[in-house]
């Protein structure tokens, strides 16, 4: 139930962060997804998909996790828990989303 629960809000501040994003980036058509040592931008992606992307991977990668976890192919050891996986995983894509947004925004000034 808790790995339900950290899932769930993990995609759900995902998806606000996006719709936030896009309100503010309005303006832009296309949104920068990977940007050289250098600091110049080495391609872009529409806006809607770029935003989109890491709620996505979030979603695919968290289940994949919660999954595994549920159907075991040997017995856990003790100790062995998945919500502080989850939790681990699901702020980390939540940190790196923010500086994707962040970064976006500084390129698009």
């Amino acid at each position: 139930m808790l790995d339900c629960a950290i899932i769930l809000g993990a995609l759900l501040l995902l998806a606000t962060m996006s719709v936030r994003a896009d309100r503010r980036l309005g303006g832009l058509a296309r949104l920068p997804m990977q940007w050289s040592l250098k600091g110049g931008v080495n391609w872009t992606a529409p806006r809607k998909w770029a935003l989109a992307f890491t709620p996505l991977l979030a979603a695919f990668c968290l289940s994949v996790i919660f999954a595994l976890a549920r159907f075991p192919t040997s017995a856990p050891r003790p100790g062995e828990g998945t919500s502080l996986t989850l939790l681990s995983i699901g702020l980390a894509f939540v940190a790196v989303h923010a500086l994707h947004i962040r970064l976006v925004e500084r390129a698009g000034r």
